[in-house]
């Protein structure tokens, strides 16, 4: 299984890593994903296109570095 950790700015709280934890999660190939706010990173488990999880994640209203 795949592993990709992307830095993502603008996440501030819980519900901030709720909200890019399921908008990475909706996406076909992920079988886990954890953000941490106060680490700035989303780590994401599976055959996901990388790409495709920054759109995601930009899509929710946040920006990857």
């Amino acid at each position: 299984m795949a592993q990709t950790t992307l830095t993502v700015d603008g996440m501030a709280c819980g519900s901030c890593e709720e909200t890019v934890e399921d908008a990475v999660a909706a996406l076909d190939g992920v079988d886990a994903v954890t953000a941490d706010n106060t680490t700035d990173t989303v780590e994401i488990e599976g055959d996901v296109d990388g790409d495709a999880a920054a759109a995601a994640i930009e899509d929710a209203g946040y920006t990857v570095a």
